[in-house]
């Protein structure tokens, strides 16, 4: 999948033996990004956002869609909005991300990577930016600043935070882990903030 992705770090070899699949990757030097108001690492997170954002899914990859993957905790009609065959990383943690010394930020294991809307990359780091200490009106600004996002139909995206809210909090419940209580709590309030209908750049979010 890391051959397909932009932003990603190079290939350099694979071997297919005993069962296993093994990946060599390009060594870059780098560090994880800070993610917090004010950090100089936010506009590189915008470009590189952006410019996956506009990256297809390569349809000879077969993989389920990012709606398939949620269908539990999707409404039964699933907007089609929610319904895209870009490719999507979806894991959008820092420690998923790598600054590296040229100023660039490059996504790292693409694993749970799938197809999903355009703008599904940058909606799952909204609650990433509210957990690093955004408020939700910050952490949508930011975000709209990526042509898909703001392209985006509101109503669809908030269809979207409750469903990511949704799932980690089941996630939370059934299989939890140190990081998520955080995360889940930052989910909640971009649902909620988008669920209140407060304004979001220049569009009203509905209920």
């Amino acid at each position: 999948m890391t051959r397909c992705a932009p932003l990603a770090p190079g290939v350099l070899w694979e071997v297919d033996a005993g069962g296993w699949l093994l990946y060599g990757y390009e060594y870059i030097d780098g560090r994880h990004p800070d993610l917090a108001p004010g950090s100089d690492d936010l506009a590189p997170l915008l470009h590189t956002l952006t410019v996956t954002s506009e990256a297809p899914w390569p349809e000879a990859l077969n993989k389920k869609p990012l709606h398939t993957r949620w269908i539990e905790f999707l409404p039964e009609d699933v907007p089609p909005g929610l319904q895209g065959r870009a490719l999507a990383h979806t894991d959008m943690s820092p420690h998923n991300m790598l600054m590296t010394l040229g100023g660039e930020l490059l996504l790292l294991d693409w694993a749970l990577s799938c197809p999903a809307p355009t703008w599904a990359d940058t909606a799952l780091t909204v609650p990433r930016l509210i957990s690093a200490g955004h408020t939700p009106e910050q952490a949508e600004m930011i975000a709209r600043h990526v042509p898909a996002y703001r392209a985006a139909d509101p109503v669809t995206v908030t269809t979207f935070a409750r469903t990511v809210y949704a799932a980690w909090e089941n996630w939370e419940r059934t299989r939890p882990m140190p990081h998520r209580a955080a995360l889940t709590a930052a989910a909640q309030t971009w649902a909620t903030h988008r669920e209140k209908g407060r304004h979001t750049g220049t569009h009203a979010v509905s209920p």
